[in-house]
């Protein structure tokens, strides 16, 4: 019998790992650009140990598949708390099994017992991920236009 898929909260000993898979999800973003390992190690775990920071991973057994990171942030237009989906990674070989899914549900669950009153999402660069904003679409996410940034510091 095969192994169930199990969504548990990122823990300390999970840090090597989902800094792997956010590091191959910016390496798949940026076309082979991704950052350096090292320093992704390092601020995979100053994230993590951030308040309103969370993750969860997917995991099959004692092996982790994927991972979702979630942020507790807030504002007028939202009517108070809510949280954004910073990262969500899921292997090529995990992709089209509901993994993602899943995930999605799992942070659905935790921003409901926060008290979050919605999850947000910035969709890569469309038309080249145009399966991600499908994805989001059929997950119930709604489009509501272009994310934005200026970067302040490299």
């Amino acid at each position: 019998m095969e192994s169930p898929i199990v969504m548990s909260f990122v823990k300390e000993a999970d840090l090597p790992v989902v800094s792997e898979f956010i590091y191959l999800l910016i390496d798949e973003l940026a076309a082979g650009a991704g950052p350096d390992r090292e320093a992704m190690a390092v601020t995979t775990q100053q994230v993590l140990a951030m308040n309103g920071v969370t993750g969860i991973v997917a995991s099959k057994g004692s092996r982790p598949l994927d991972v979702i990171l979630l942020n507790e942030c807030a504002a007028i237009y939202a009517g108070g708390k809510f949280g954004e989906i910073s990262e969500l990674y899921v292997d090529a070989e995990n992709r089209s099994k509901g993994i993602a899914t899943q995930l999605v549900d799992a942070a659905e669950k935790y921003a409901t017992e926060c008290g979050w009153m919605r999850l947000e999402v910035g969709a890569p660069l469309q038309p080249a991920w145009e399966r991600t904003l499908q994805f989001y679409l059929r997950k119930g996410f709604e489009e509501v236009g272009p994310r934005l940034r200026k970067v302040l510091c490299s």
